[in-house]
């Protein structure tokens, strides 16, 4: 994670208070669960082409 090196706790915190006028804070548990289903969706289809890589190499080699 080489692009947060330079972010300490001072700078988190502000990008927090940031988020939190903009959005408001009823909005805040929407945007981190909408966040968190892309997150596992990206992964599951990342998986997914994993396994369809190799299954296609067990056809060739087979």
């Amino acid at each position: 994670m080489g692009f947060l090196r330079g972010i300490g706790p001072l700078e988190i915190f502000l990008i927090l208070v940031a988020v939190m006028i903009i959005f408001g804070v009823g909005k805040l548990p929407e945007i981190g669960s909408g966040m968190g289903k892309a997150i596992r969706e990206f992964k599951s289809a990342i998986r997914g082409k994993d396994e369809t890589q190799s299954g296609a190499e067990e056809r060739k080699s087979g």
